[in-house]
């Protein structure tokens, strides 16, 4: 009787760790999978993460959250968000100095429709370590002009509406593989400004992540994964800046299984987050 139960036992864990369910699983660049020490280990020395997300995607945000709370143990750390607009950036403060309340920014910043589920815990979690979090994308009203009209649109700006853009002229290199692919993705409708609105978007996250910077801290910034996809976007524009920074990108994918990097994906970033394409989505 006894051997019948331990092999019972046996069979009963085996059928257990069959069945086990992985959410997501974190690789680097070559597709070897590593855990998430092994991430904050490789990531807590350089200057700048661009932590690419999918916008509606829980395990993204999680892991933002739970890596802010590590390199902050040990990082002068900064945050900032292509979610949230230049020009409410004093919204932004006087929500994270306790001079307004949620509700108050709801009314005065255009915040995103996940906010509240994706974006109020990251801001939460400077607000109560006193870190600075940077609005760092440009006014979506500018970047609509530029889709419409081109970048010359915005010369025409005000001198206190430029401050909320990167410096004009912008470099733009149309040839980069992000951008050209950008226009395939129109099919019969080709607008050769719709690359140069993504441009404008993110040589602005670049300008103020570097604007808000010290020498001696670490900016986390948390941006849609196609800014930052292959070592372009917000990437490149960091790159002509200063080539001796250090940075580090992060990007996130669905997959139906998680247990092995897809080809399409291996050096898309240095760390690639798979994420169960079943995952809940937050909108």
């Amino acid at each position: 009787m006894k051997y019948l139960l331990g092999a019972f036992l046996v069979l009963f864990t085996l059928q257990l760790s069959a069945q086990k369910i992985e959410a997501y699983q974190l690789y680097n660049k070559k597709g070897r999978k590593v855990s998430f020490k092994r991430l904050v280990k490789s990531v807590k020395k350089k200057d700048i993460i661009l932590f690419g997300e999918l916008h509606d995607n829980p395990i993204a945000h999680w892991i933002q959250l739970k890596l802010a709370k590590e390199l902050n143990q040990e990082n002068d750390l900064v945050l900032g968000a292509e979610m949230l607009e230049a020009d409410n950036q004093e919204a932004l403060n006087d929500y994270l100095n306790d001079e307004i309340n949620q509700k108050a920014l709801d009314s005065l910043a255009r915040l995103w429709v996940n906010h509240k589920t994706d974006y109020k815990p990251l801001v939460d979690f400077a607000k109560e370590k006193q870190l600075k979090f940077v609005a760092t994308n440009i006014p979506r009203r500018y970047a609509s002009q530029v889709y419409k009209k081109g970048f010359e649109i915005l010369d025409s700006l005000p001198k206190q509406e430029k401050n909320w853009i990167a410096p004009l002229p912008i470099d733009y290199d149309p040839e980069l593989p992000g951008y050209k692919k950008m226009l395939t993705m129109m099919k019969d409708h080709k607008n050769p400004n719709f690359p140069k609105a993504q441009a404008i978007k993110d040589a602005t996250m670049a300008y103020f992540i570097m604007k808000n910077r010290r020498e001696d801290q670490q900016f986390l910034h948390f941006n849609g994964a196609y800014h930052s996809n292959n070592f372009e976007g917000i990437y490149w524009y960091l790159q002509n800046e200063n080539k001796e920074l250090k940075i580090a990108t992060i990007s996130t994918v669905l997959q139906e299984d998680v247990s092995k990097l897809e080809k399409e994906y291996k050096e898309q970033a240095d760390f690639i987050l798979v994420v169960d394409k079943e995952m809940t989505r937050t909108y």
